[in-house]
C-alpha cells in the first residue's frame, strides 16, 4: 500500500487525468479497472474517475511498486543557467529573453532552451520538486522568436498558469516593443488595419490592405520616439498577435526593420552590419479587466527592459 497526498498543484483536476500523468507507465484500462475494484481509493473510499481532486485529498493505493519507480533523470539540468530575471514572486517569473534564445526546444535545441533554463532554476532554488509536482510543471506562458529578445513570463505554479493563459488570451496585457525602421514613418502615431496570410510551407507572411478569403484582420499601433530620414526608432503596441506582424506590417508601409533579412532590405542591412532583425519585446503592462486570483498583485504594473542591445549599434 502506498498514499499520495494532493498538493495546491495537483488539485482542481479530475482524477483519471491525474493519473495519467502521474503514471505514464500504467495503461488506461488497467487503471481504470482498479478504480472499479478499489485498488485506487480516494479519502479510503471507493472512487469514480470523473471526481475533481482538492487539496490535501488522500489517494491509497495497492498497485504494483513498478508504477512508483521512476528513474530520477532530469534533462532540464543540461540546460544553461543564464537567466536574466526582470521580476519574480512566488507565482511567476518575468525573464528578458536574449536574441538567440529559443523559447521551447527542438530538433536542434533539445538541450538548452528557455523553458529548460527556468526548470533548471526553480528545479535548484527548491522551488519545483519533479517527485512532488507530479502532473504539474512550471511553463512559459508567451513565446518570442529565437532572433527576437525580449520579456518573456513563465508561470511557477497551476493557478498562476491558467490564470494568466485567460488574460493573454483575452488582451488583458499590453505588450509594447521597441523596433529601428527603415526611413521615418508617417504620421508619426498611428494605428494601422490590415490583413495577414501565413505561408506555412516558406514560413513567411503576405499582408494586403483589404479583406479578403483565408486572410485575418491584424492591428498595430507605432509611435515614432526617435526619427530620422534614414533610421528611426518606434514603439509599437499589438492589438493583435500574428506570425511576424510587426516585421512584415512596417515592411508593407515600406519601412522595413533593419536587420530583416526577411522583409527587410538587405543592402540596407549591409551598411548597419546588422544580421537580426531590430526588434526587442522591451516593455508589458498588465490592465485585468477581470478577477487575476493570485496575480492580482500585478494588476497596473509595468515592467520595462532597461538595456535593448540593438539601440548601441544604430
Amino acid at each position: 500500500m502506498r498514499q499520495l497526498t494532493i498538493n495546491k498543484n495537483d488539485a482542481g483536476q479530475r482524477l483519471d487525468k491525474y493519473l495519467s500523468k502521474r503514471f505514464k507507465t500504467m495503461p488506461k484500462s488497467l487503471m481504470y479497472k482498479y478504480l472499479r475494484t478499489k485498488y485506487i481509493k480516494l479519502n479510503g473510499k471507493k472512487v469514480t474517475p470523473e471526481v475533481f481532486l482538492n487539496e490535501g485529498d488522500v489517494l491509497t493505493f495497492y498497485i504494483k511498486d513498478e508504477f512508483f519507480e521512476e528513474k530520477k533523470h532530469y534533462d532540464f539540468l543540461k540546460a544553461g543557467k543564464e537567466l536574466d530575471i526582470v521580476y519574480e514572486d512566488e507565482n511567476i517569473l518575468l525573464l528578458d529573453k536574449k536574441v538567440g534564445v529559443i523559447c521551447h526546444q527542438d530538433n536542434r535545441y533539445d538541450a538548452d532552451a528557455l523553458n529548460l533554463r527556468v526548470l533548471r532554476y526553480l528545479y535548484e532554488k527548491g522551488d519545483y520538486d519533479p517527485e512532488k509536482d507530479q502532473s504539474f510543471t512550471p511553463a512559459l506562458c508567451n513565446r518570442i522568436d529565437r532572433n527576437t529578445g525580449g520579456i518573456v513570463i513563465a508561470a511557477k505554479n497551476a493557478e498562476a498558469l491558467r490564470v494568466m493563459n485567460q488574460k493573454i488570451r483575452d488582451n488583458e496585457l499590453k505588450k509594447y516593443y521597441l523596433c529601428a525602421v527603415k526611413g521615418c514613418p508617417k504620421p508619426r502615431h498611428a494605428t494601422l488595419t490590415a490583413y495577414h496570410r501565413k505561408d506555412e510551407r516558406t514560413n513567411t507572411v503576405q499582408i494586403v490592405d483589404k479583406e479578403r478569403e483565408g486572410f485575418k484582420k491584424i492591428i498595430t499601433e507605432y509611435t515614432v520616439l526617435e526619427p530620422s530620414p534614414t533610421l528611426s526608432v518606434c514603439e509599437v503596441l499589438l492589438h493583435t498577435g500574428r506570425t511576424h506582424q510587426i516585421r512584415a506590417h512596417m515592411a508593407h508601409i515600406g519601412h522595413p526593420l533593419l536587420g530583416d533579412e526577411k522583409y527587410g532590405d538587405k543592402k540596407y542591412n549591409a551598411r548597419y552590419h546588422m544580421k537580426r532583425q531590430a526588434l526587442y519585446s522591451y516593455k508589458l503592462q498588465f490592465c485585468f479587466t477581470t478577477p487575476a486570483g493570485c496575480l492580482e498583485n500585478l494588476n497596473g504594473q509595468t515592467f520595462e527592459v532597461k538595456k535593448v542591445k540593438f539601440l548601441d549599434k544604430i
